[in-house]
């Protein structure tokens, strides 16, 4: 996780993130999104999760650099994945000293970059526009102005996964920017907006190939989606228990029923991040690169 420096709402990336909304008072965005962060971390820590949080640097600015899992990711077999981004300043997050911190506690065999698609207009912005499942080498993608086929298709050959591709859209009708804030696939089950895949083929063929991997279905709505309720992600602690991390926006849309069958896979904990959210169009989900690495 990335403690931010100069957290802002970011212009370059509102062009396609529908999320994410101005606060009238911008002064006071860096104060309340590093206490949102901070508490954030202090309840993953609270609950057994090893988080390993890099200090951002104030130069160059990078207002998103609280968003890691877009430009990294890092993988079991010792290798990390740098990824093309949509926005020009978002790409200034490729900071050395965050690689330098990684390596010092795992191991790293090998530097996959597919941040040279960049210079073809062409992106793939990580774990964002990837729902990865780990366990089934399953790659599930929205396909969007910041999630090219072509690249995914790349990345599936390099680590050995196979794309699912669909199109996913918003109220409105616009295509829902990253995959992570429509879906998240836990060990056993998946949080999904079906609804927002309007196509039926594609709908079909998606909760099939869900299905077939053994994922038990939770249907969200779209005003719970707009709430991040997609955006979870399912981790493990010191004790090897599993937990679903989310904000606390996305824990209060969730019904009964759905906590109930959350709570029978996993427990879950929140935390508010309000601040974050708003201003830079992504949630909990986002804050964290997990860590697959060795460690040394």
């Amino acid at each position: 996780m990335i403690r931010p420096s100069r957290f802002a709402y970011n212009a370059e990336t509102a062009v396609n993130n529908s999320f994410q909304v101005a606060s009238a008072d911008s002064n006071d965005v860096q104060t309340k999104a590093l206490a949102e962060f901070d508490a954030f971390v202090e309840t993953l820590t609270a609950n057994g999760i090893d988080v390993t949080v890099v200090q951002d640097t104030p130069e160059p600015h990078t207002p998103d650099s609280i968003f890691p899992n877009n430009w990294i990711s890092f993988h079991s077999n010792g290798t990390i994945c740098l990824y093309p981004m949509f926005a020009a300043n978002r790409r200034l997050e490729r900071k050395q000293h965050v690689l330098d911190a990684i390596k010092e506690k795992f191991s790293v065999k090998h530097t996959i970059d597919f941040s040279v698609y960049e210079n073809n207009q062409t992106y793939l912005e990580g774990t964002g526009s990837m729902v990865l499942d780990r366990g089934n080498q399953m790659a599930y993608a929205c396909l969007s102005q910041r999630t090219n086929k072509f690249v995914l298709r790349e990345f599936c050959k390099s680590m050995n996964y196979t794309p699912i591709t669909f199109t996913a859209n918003d109220e409105k009708g616009n295509p829902i920017y990253h995959t992570n804030v429509m879906m998240c696939i836990a060990d056993e089950h998946v949080v999904i907006c079906l609804a927002s895949i309007t196509e039926e083929f594609e709908r079909e063929y998606l909760v099939k190939a869900l299905e077939s991997s053994g994922k038990q279905i939770i249907d969200i709505t779209y005003n719970q989606l707009n709430h991040f309720a997609g955006n979870m992600l399912q981790v493990k602690n010191d004790k090897g228990e599993k937990l679903l991390v989310m904000s606390t926006q996305a824990y209060n849309s969730l019904d009964a029923n759905q906590v109930e069958t959350l709570t029978s896979f996993n427990q879950i904990i929140h935390s508010n991040i309000a601040t974050i959210e708003a201003n830079g169009g992504g949630s909990a989900r986002c804050m964290m690169a997990e860590v697959f690495l060795p460690l040394l």
